[in-house]
């Protein structure tokens, strides 16, 4: 559906000095997908959204939409912006502010320069998107008086009027107060599979990027670190930057003394004692690897507890903190090395238990949970 290659950009300072920008980019798209773009500010997320939308120009690299090429560095190709057949939404909405709802919506198909519409189809089309966003009702009030929420669903109607071959969408959600957002996402989604529209998707919410996406690029420094479905992402991370971008995890540091292969596990020598790991990709005997486990991915219990099929891996601590958050509970626990140091282990789980601060604890995670980072 989209073809993304080789896409490089690079922002240079009045001074001449190099920015920021995407090097490099790689992805394609299938039909129908919803395709996020995640990392920090100044990533090169939006630098990448809006190069294929043919706000920015690239310096090398090719876009392909369909089998129509809308940029290639090495042809002399860059298609003009309002000739891409592309819908956007943008963060701020965009909304035009002496408009009415239906003003608005209706303004892509009045100024389109591609086909033109009689009133009869502008008014049926229209209808047809804001119904379909919940905003039929107020199809004649002035924009102004519109609710954050709702002014984020007559951007999203503006952009299906046009019935576009791809959805762009940037950071849509990011004005929204936390509840309506959460409300949003979900009927975001809904309305992307309903309507089959592709889309890629721009934020830096690592929780709303695995809620909504089929596929997620993590972005950093102008490339992408890694790419696959959240679950993937999420559970599989390749690097230490994606581990700790998206979620929260604990992070130890060990040594390998025999090479181990791509879905296998190995004992790591670790300041904590020995740990069973699964390695995602082969690795060869080397010091210095790191393990990432999830902190709801371990059970903790008072030390001397009936022991029960927990996992492979097992440490001892002292309870330090502990956090009711109403669904889960999140403890601190400082797990002790054979020095008697310790390092802090982050334990989320539903479960309470009858333990505080001070009391020992045990804690145990299984070794498919337990994650050793290749990187490259």
């Amino acid at each position: 559906m989209l073809s993304v290659s080789g896409l490089f950009k690079q922002y240079i300072s009045y001074d001449g000095t190099p920015g920021g920008g995407v090097f490099g980019a790689d992805f394609a798209l299938k039909e129908g997908e919803l395709f996020t773009l995640l990392g920090p500010s100044g990533c090169g997320k939006t630098t990448t959204l809006r190069a294929i939308a043919g706000l920015e120009t690239p310096q090398k690299g090719r876009i392909t939409l369909g089998s129509r090429d809308l940029f290639d560095s090495q042809a002399g190709i860059n298609v003009p912006m309002y000739d891409r057949d592309i819908g956007m939404v943008f963060q701020s909405y965009a909304i035009w502010p002496h408009m009415t709802v239906f003003e608005n919506a209706a303004y892509p198909l009045q100024v389109g320069r591609k086909n033109k519409y009689s009133s009869a189809e502008v008014a049926r089309k229209v209808k047809e998107a804001l119904d379909m966003v919940g905003l039929g009702a107020f199809i004649h009030r002035p924009s102004t008086q519109l609710s954050g929420g709702q002014q984020q669903r007559l951007a999203l109607a503006r952009a299906f009027t046009r019935e576009p071959h791809l959805l762009l969408l940037d950071e849509p959600l990011s004005n929204l107060d936390a509840q309506l957002r959460e409300h949003m996402r979900t009927e975001l989604k809904q309305l992307q599979k309903n309507t089959g529209v592709t889309a890629i998707y721009v934020t830096h919410d690592q929780s709303e990027a695995l809620a909504i996406s089929d596929r997620i690029a993590v972005m950093n420094e102008g490339k992408i670190v890694q790419l696959g479905a959240p679950k993937e992402i999420y559970n599989r991370p390749t690097s230490e930057f994606v581990a700790h971008f998206i979620g929260r995890t604990n992070l130890i540091h060990g040594d390998l003394a025999s090479s181990a292969a791509a879905g296998s596990t190995a004992t790591l020598a670790t300041p904590l004692g020995p740990l069973r790991c699964f390695f995602p990709g082969a690795a060869q005997a080397r010091s210095g690897i790191a393990v990432v486990v999830r902190p709801e991915h371990i059970r903790i219990r008072k030390a001397g507890a009936p022991v029960e099929a927990e996992g492979d891996n097992r440490l001892n601590g002292k309870l330090k903190a502990e956090t009711y958050l109403g669904e889960i509970v999140e403890y601190v626990v400082d797990a002790q090395d054979a020095s008697g140091g310790g390092k802090e282990f982050l334990v989320r789980t539903p479960f309470v238990q009858p333990i505080g601060p001070g009391d020992a604890v045990t804690l145990s995670f299984a070794s498919e949970r337990t994650i050793a980072l290749i990187e490259a």
